[in-house]
């Protein structure tokens, strides 16, 4: 094999660019952005997870699509060795609370830094500001019997947007899914995949804030709780169970807590949004199904132990207006919706609650709920639910099956997880699979 050519230029891209680099001599990596790996410069609220600490049989139990097609990838290469990959290039890191793993100065920058100077002590070409327009493909090729019988492709190249062509003996797309497209990421993989018809399952955001029915917490916008619980159900099915942080918004509720549910059910909303609803800046009109959701303030305290605390409250300070009472118990800009929830006089004295009345406060503590009317969709999703079916990909090289030349690396790829850096590992691990695997071509 002489040449290969990688199509994308973020974090699966360029891992697979610099494996590639010790099979074949000739690596052009093409990246229609100004600077590579762009959508890594948005991860860690711009300070870069590249990854997380867990060991690496942990990882599998964030993993929400297809953990099991992800068992080579992830082991053959770990996130101990994308650690020392980028530490012998320069980057320091430190680790966080939940085992993220971040750059020691908090920038981004420093981990496509490292990148781009692994890629260049490798001799790796890199090409900004080219989009590529079609895979380029020669005759139709029979398939045996016992592959399903029917015809297929080999890929010979690319032609770019500006209509000119790159031949090549391998490539391998590594374009990420269809959320923050202005990242660059505008699903043009899974639209070299369907040319080619390999099978693609459906798209939806995920890692992405909710849209929330109740008007009363938009003016809670910017409040952000830390050590709640939160709770989705579809009716009396409790669909997911989390606890951490979240931050309310002028349209629902964000945060990691929040992001990380909205993939264990995005696709539980009716209408899930698919490629084809990009345009939207809020939520998705053909989403109508909503979801009910549930804030626990107190995780840590059950039932009963809430009310002990709720009495103790009442006896220490009697004399003071209801309005008041939540001072200790919540961060104040909350109280005032607490107060109008519960239906309890704000000028009423806390020495004349009753039982029932604690119940009522001590429910809402428990159980704040919330109607769940979609997502903020693709523009706002940090990663994409769906793509390349794993079926069509052999895990332990990343090609296809069934189209000679293609590999596939990242987000492209069916394959997503929670937040706290496993999806970034994840697309270092494919794109270090996918350049291994042309050792085996």
């Amino acid at each position: 094999m002489k040449k290969v050519i990688v199509i994308g230029g973020g974090a699966a891209g360029m891992a697979a660019a610099y494996a590639a680099s010790f099979h074949v001599a000739d690596v052009l990596l093409l990246e229609r952005n100004e600077k590579l790996g762009k959508k890594i410069y948005i991860t860690g609220q711009g300070r870069g997870n590249l990854t997380n600490a867990a060991d690496i049989g942990d990882f599998f139990e964030h993993i929400v699509s297809n953990p099991k097609f992800l068992y080579s990838a992830l082991y053959g290469f770990t996130n101990e060795q994308l650690l020392e990959l980028l530490k012998s290039y320069g980057l320091v890191t430190k680790t966080e609370r939940a085992k993220r793993v971040f750059p020691a100065s908090d920038h981004a920058s420093d981990i496509t830094a490292a990148w781009r100077k692994a890629l260049q002590a490798r001799g790796v070409k890199v090409r900004l500001n080219c989009g590529v327009k079609e895979l380029l493909t020669k005759d139709v090729l029979a398939l045996p019997e016992e592959a399903g019988g029917g015809a297929t492709f080999c890929i010979t190249g690319v032609r770019l947007d500006d209509g000119s062509e790159e031949l090549a003996d391998h490539v391998i797309v590594a374009t990420g899914g269809i959320s923050y497209p202005s990242t660059g990421s505008t699903g043009d993989g899974l639209r070299f995949a369907q040319g080619l018809r390999i099978h693609t399952t459906v798209l939806r955001p995920a890692l992405v804030p909710f849209t929330t029915l109740e008007t009363d917490i938009c003016a809670l916008q910017g409040l952000s709780l830390k050590n709640v619980g939160f709770l989705v159900f579809d009716g009396k099915k409790r669909l997911y169970e989390g606890f951490g942080e979240m931050l309310f918004t002028h349209f629902g509720v964000s945060g990691p807590l929040v992001l990380s549910a909205s993939s264990r059910v995005t696709g539980c909303f009716d209408g899930a949004p698919s490629e084809t609803d990009t345009k939207d800046d809020d939520k998705h009109p053909a989403q109508k199904k909503t979801l009910s959701a549930e804030i626990d303030f107190k995780p840590r305290l059950s039932k009963e132990q809430v009310d002990k605390r709720l009495l103790a409250e009442i006896q220490k300070r009697p004399k003071q207006a209801y309005r008041r009472f939540f001072e200790g118990l919540l961060p104040k800009g909350i109280h005032p919706v607490m107060v109008a929830r519960s239906g309890i006089d704000k000028e009423r004295r806390i020495g004349t609650l009753t039982k029932e009345d604690r119940q009522i406060v001590g429910g809402l503590l428990k159980h704040f709920s919330l109607t769940l009317t979609g997502t903020r969709g693709f523009k706002e999703a940090i990663i994409t639910q769906g793509g390349v079916d794993v079926k069509e990909i052999d895990p332990q090289t990343m090609r296809a099956k069934r189209i000679k030349g293609l590999s596939f690396a990242g987000e492209v790829i069916d394959v997503d997880a929670l937040t706290g850096g496993f999806n970034l590992q994840i697309a270092f691990s494919t794109g270090i699979a996918a350049g291994n695997g042309l050792a085996e071509s």
